[in-house]
C-alpha cells in the first residue's frame, strides 16, 4: 500500500513538474511573440500563428484571418513602422488533455494604458501556434457606462 502511494505522489509531483517547465514554455513564448511585434519583426510575429489562426481586436469590425491581419498590419512592420509594444503584468495559463491546447489570458501593459489578451494554442508537430487570440480593452465597471456614452457620441 505504501508502495502504491509513493508511486502516485510520485507521478502526480512528475505531472505537475512538467506543467511547470512547460508554463515556463509557453510564457516565453508568448513574451517572444509581444516582443517580436516591438521589434517590428513581422515574419516572426506571424510565423508564431497558426495557417488558420484569428486575431479579434479592440474594435468591433476586427476579426481577421491570420492573412487578414498579416495585410493589415504590414504599414506597422515596414519602412518606418512602429508597430506595437506590449508587456505581459499578469498571465494565466490552463492546459488540457495531453497539453494539445492550451489557453491563457493575460493583462498587457504598453504606452498607452492596459489591454487585456486571451488566446487559444496548438501544441503540433511543428510546435506552438497562436490559433485565436482577442485583444480587449478592460473597463472598471463603474466606468462601464460612461465609456459606453462617449461611444455613443462619436
Amino acid at each position: 500500500m505504501k508502495k502504491v502511494l509513493f508511486c502516485l505522489l510520485m507521478f502526480g509531483s512528475i505531472s505537475l513538474l512538467a506543467q511547470g517547465q512547460a508554463a515556463s514554455e509557453i510564457n516565453e513564448f508568448i513574451d517572444q511573440w509581444h516582443q517580436d511585434a516591438a521589434n517590428v519583426d513581422r515574419e516572426a510575429y506571424f510565423g508564431k500563428i497558426g495557417e488558420e489562426g484569428i486575431f479579434i481586436g479592440t474594435d468591433a469590425t476586427e476579426i481577421w484571418t491570420k492573412q487578414e491581419f498579416y495585410d493589415w498590419a504590414e504599414p506597422q512592420f515596414t519602412g518606418d513602422g512602429k508597430a506595437w509594444g506590449f508587456k505581459a503584468t499578469d498571465r494565466n495559463i490552463y492546459f488540457g488533455k495531453k497539453s494539445k491546447y492550451i489557453w491563457f489570458d493575460e493583462l498587457l501593459s504598453f504606452s498607452g494604458g492596459e489591454l487585456r489578451g486571451s488566446g487559444v494554442l496548438v501544441n503540433s508537430k511543428n510546435g506552438l501556434k497562436i490559433m485565436h487570440y482577442v485583444l480587449s480593452l478592460p473597463v472598471p465597471n463603474e466606468k462601464f457606462r460612461a465609456v459606453l456614452k462617449a461611444m455613443d457620441e462619436e
